[in-house]
Order: C-alpha cells, then sequence, then structure tokens
C-alpha cells in the first residue's frame, strides 16, 4: 500500500512534470500527450484529466496555447508548447526530486 500511494503522488498528483518533459521535445496536442504519458511513463489517466492539467498549467504561463487546422481537413486542434516560464519550472522541478532523492539515500536532512 505504502508504495502505490508513492507512485500515485509522484504520477497522477504531479502530472504536470510529465507533461513539461513531453512538451520539451515539441508542441503537442491533448490526445498525443495523453497516448504519450502512457507509452512512455506508463501513467493511464482519462483524458479529461490530461486536459484539466493543460488549462492549469496554461493559466500558470508554464504552456503556451496555439490553435492549427489538420492539412486533411479534420477540425481545429489546440497545440500546447512549453514556455521559459514552464522550462524554468521542469528544471527546478527535476532538481528539486534529484535532491530529495540524494537527500534520502544519504540519510541527510530533506531540502525543502
Amino acid at each position: 500500500m505504502a508504495i502505490a500511494r508513492l507512485r500515485k503522488k509522484l504520477t497522477n498528483e504531479n502530472l504536470w512534470i510529465y507533461i513539461l518533459t513531453l512538451l520539451r521535445e515539441r508542441p503537442m496536442y491533448a490526445y498525443e500527450i495523453h497516448k504519450l504519458l502512457k507509452e512512455k511513463f506508463m501513467i493511464s489517466i482519462p483524458i479529461v484529466t490530461v486536459y484539466i492539467v493543460l488549462y492549469k498549467m496554461s493559466r500558470e504561463g508554464l504552456v503556451a496555447r496555439s490553435d492549427r487546422i489538420s492539412v486533411n481537413g479534420r477540425p481545429e486542434r489546440t497545440y500546447y508548447k512549453i514556455t521559459e516560464r514552464g522550462l524554468q519550472t521542469l528544471n527546478e522541478g527535476l532538481l528539486f526530486i534529484r535532491n530529495i532523492v540524494e537527500a534520502i539515500e544519504r540519510g541527510a536532512n530533506l531540502p525543502l
């Protein structure tokens, strides 16, 4: 049970870090992000959750939205790309996680 709670906290409850990691590669639309979360990180969540997180990230300035019309006549899609603020936040988050892991391994004080 403890490991299940840890997995949930480090994945589903912190999707923003995974989404920003994906968007660091290139702009994507929500369904594509949803698919890659499952393929790359084995995170299986409802698609609506991706939209909710993207909306919050957009409000915080971590991602920018842009609408594109598909070349094959499909409806317009909203693409998301990481912003400078999002990249900075991702780097800070990754550093924080690394520091926590190192502190746990050393048995030292956590860098909170």
